[in-house]
Order: C-alpha cells, then structure tokens, then sequence
C-alpha cells in the first residue's frame, strides 16, 4: 500500500469529518486522487463505517455499558469463528474480540439498565452451547473512548512556590 494511502486513512480515522479538498491540501495531492483512494477503501470494505464519538453523560441520556469475560468449549463443527459471529449477531453487541488468557472472549455490551445487561448473559450469552462460563465486569465509568478524552482538563489550584 503506498504511503499516501496510508496518511489518507490517518487522517480519517482522526477527523472523519475531514472534506476531501482537506486531505487533498494536507497531502499535496489532487482531490480527484483523495475521492479516488477513499472511494476505493470504501469499496474494498477498508473503510467499514463513519463513526461520531458521543459523550452521553452531557446529555443526560443513560446507558449501562459492560465487558463480558466469555469462556468456550470448541467442537469439530464449531471453532473461535463461528461462536464470535454468532454472539456477533446480538444488537446489544458492541465488540466481540478473541483473547488471551483465562478467557476466549471480550464482549462489549450496551444497555439500558444493569438488569437489561443481566438479561442478556442469562438469555443470550449463556444459552449458546458452546459457553462454558461468562464473567461480567460493569463500566461505572469512562474516561477515553476511541483516543478521545472525555473529561474536562481540571485547573491547576496549587498555589505558585517562589523560593
């Protein structure tokens, strides 16, 4: 992959937002080549979605998030794969990754209430066959998402030493 498709993708994953004329200056490329290369990654499945970053709790608008620990046991018909693309399908499901460790997978869950997550491991998760044990962590809070900080930058109260 050449170097300048690389800094397209850099800049979009930064500030996805970012016009095409943008990118086009910042690289000192012509803007046809800038449509071109984005248009390409789109068509490749390189560039999956165009994503805005929520802070909800400054609107007020609640939701439980909460990272579930997933044991399995695999079989002959059904490997890492197709167990991830299945707990994958949930519309409650954020993420779905294979770790290391005690567990197989991490699942990022969302939901309305510590009781909607509840639900969800008891009816869903744990129903499949092949999970052997889930361990639930709740997110009490968050601090950085996706690179961004989600906290005001306190000011400095200490007072000045002058020797």
């Amino acid at each position: 992959m050449e170097s300048v498709e690389l800094e397209v993708l850099r800049l979009l994953e930064e500030n996805a937002r970012m016009k095409d004329e943008e990118i086009a200056e910042v690289l000192a490329i012509p803007v046809d080549r800038v449509r071109e290369i984005i248009k390409k990654f789109e068509d490749d499945g390189v560039i999956l979605k165009y994503k805005t970053i929520v802070d909800w709790e400054k609107v007020q608008e609640d939701f439980v998030y909460a990272l579930i620990n997933v044991k399995v046991s695999l079989t002959r018909e059904k490997g890492y794969d197709d167990i991830a693309k299945r707990i994958a399908k949930f519309s409650e499901v954020h993420a779905v990754r294979l770790v290391s460790g005690e567990y197989d997978f991490q699942v990022v869950v969302k939901g309305k209430s510590l009781k909607d997550i509840a639900f969800f491991v008891a009816e869903k998760i744990s129903t499949i066959p092949e999970v052997r044990d889930t361990f639930t962590h709740f997110v009490l809070r968050t601090y950085k998402e996706e690179g961004v900080n989600l906290f005001e930058e306190e000011e400095d109260r200490r007072l000045a030493f002058v020797p």
